[in-house]
């Protein structure tokens, strides 16, 4: 009997190490659960920090294209669950054919939709120091990030997950006011893809409820599957912190719900 594969994509400002709970949890179900680095992501995040150059030039199309290499290796077709701009790559892949199901969770915005310039009350965050990666302190981390947690649990998460993140993907995908790559565009009209789950955390300040459930109403325009969750009082954090579990078993019923279960189809 084939497995069904899953394949978890990170987003910016978190290693690939943020997944773990989620491969646990998803191959105690029985799938084949793995979170693929990002190109010439360092192994560990204490790496990570002391090498920050390591994805400096990483931009979109690398990084997708990166991900459609992993999921053609495969030996059927994954669910592909990504967060931030995972989210937007796991889109990608499932209007490619090349996911059975995907999971956007507060993912970067598509098409006309674009991050803040800034969040509600601070300055952009994030410094940039030589060289390029733009790193965000515990403060940032704090406010973007971890906002709909403790401040405790907030200084936990950013000291074991958090990374610089590739200056030029932020630009790519519109920080700043930047011109938006052609990669932050996406076919929502593709009727042929498989279902799409789409996942936002009401207090999320780095991507908005408002902009997903945007995203959402874009997707109204093909009769592919398409369905949105909405986690009140959860920040972009959703992934990671203690309320994690219940994203992911949300995930699980939704996979089971729409026939896709750990043992294929």
């Amino acid at each position: 009997m084939t497995v069904t594969p899953v394949v978890f994509i990170h987003g910016a400002w978190l290693h690939a190490s943020s997944w773990e709970s989620w491969i646990e949890r998803f191959r105690g179900f029985g799938f084949a659960a793995s979170a693929p680095a990002w190109p010439d992501e360092p192994a560990t995040v204490e790496e990570a920090r002391r090498r920050p150059a390591a994805f400096e030039e990483l931009g979109l199309d690398a990084l997708t294209d990166h991900y459609a290499r992993i999921v053609r290796l495969l030996d059927s077709p994954p669910v592909v669950i990504g967060h931030s701009v995972g989210g937007l790559i796991a889109q990608h892949l499932l209007g490619a054919d090349l996911g059975r199901a995907a999971v956007a969770i507060a993912p970067a915005p598509v098409d006309d939709a674009s991050l803040p310039d800034r969040t509600p009350g601070s300055s952009p965050p994030g410094r940039s120091h030589p060289p390029w990666p733009v790193s965000l302190d515990a403060g940032d981390f704090r406010h973007v990030f971890a906002n709909a947690v403790t401040p405790e649990e907030s200084d936990e998460l950013f000291e074991r997950y958090a990374v610089p993140a590739p200056r030029r993907l932020l630009a790519e995908l519109g920080w700043g006011g930047a011109t938006r790559h052609p990669r932050a565009i996406v076919n929502t009209r593709n009727a042929a893809r498989g279902p799409l789950l789409l996942v936002s955390g009401q207090e999320d300040r780095l991507v908005p409820d408002l902009l997903i459930r945007g995203v959402y109403k874009l997707y109204g325009d093909s009769t592919a599957e398409s369905d949105l969750k909405q986690f009140p009082d959860r920040g972009h954090s959703l992934v990671v912190d203690g309320g994690r579990q219940a994203v992911a078993d949300h995930v699980l019923a939704w996979l089971a719900r729409r026939g896709v279960h750990a043992g294929g189809r």
